[in-house]
């Protein structure tokens, strides 16, 4: 098992003694409740809602033939999270780039940001960009940019 899938399972496993504990008490239709609502953070917090991750190196070579920014990512990060939402299918437009799963991935992250790995990190043409708001990297996908 890999690292990404660690809060996940943390958080299906707490809904669900969560919701054992409810049900075990006389309120089945609250334990389903609540566990429904941990399912579906779980699904959130996995890589799940994510287009598939790529390898860095690919990332930047594929970025340089056609001009589409990279994103470096990890799971569980809410405002990797917040672009990803924002972008809806527009996301799959973008190279993501796990830093969990990808030292070469983990090390730009590092290189952009004086060491920390602060994500989301947007590379548009070579320029990286911590943490944008989603709506400029909504422009950047535009025909016109």
């Amino acid at each position: 098992m890999t690292r990404v899938w660690i809060l996940p399972i943390l958080i299906v496993l707490t809904g669900s003694l969560v919701a054992t504990g409810l049900i075990t008490r006389g309120s089945p239709g609250e334990g389903t409740v609540i566990l429904l609502a941990f399912l579906l953070l779980a699904a959130v917090n996995s890589p799940l809602i994510y287009p598939r991750s790529i390898g860095a190196v690919e990332a930047r070579r594929r970025s340089e033939e056609d001009g589409r920014p990279i994103v470096y990512w990890r799971p569980g990060c809410p405002y990797c999270m917040r672009l990803r939402m924002s972008l809806g299918r527009r996301a799959r437009r973008l190279y993501w780039v796990n830093i969990w799963r990808d030292a070469d991935g983990a090390a730009a992250v590092r290189a952009a940001n004086d060491g920390d790995e602060t994500v989301p990190t947007v590379v548009v043409a070579g320029r990286p960009f911590t943490n944008p708001d989603p709506a400029w990297v909504r422009e950047q996908l535009s025909p016109s940019a």
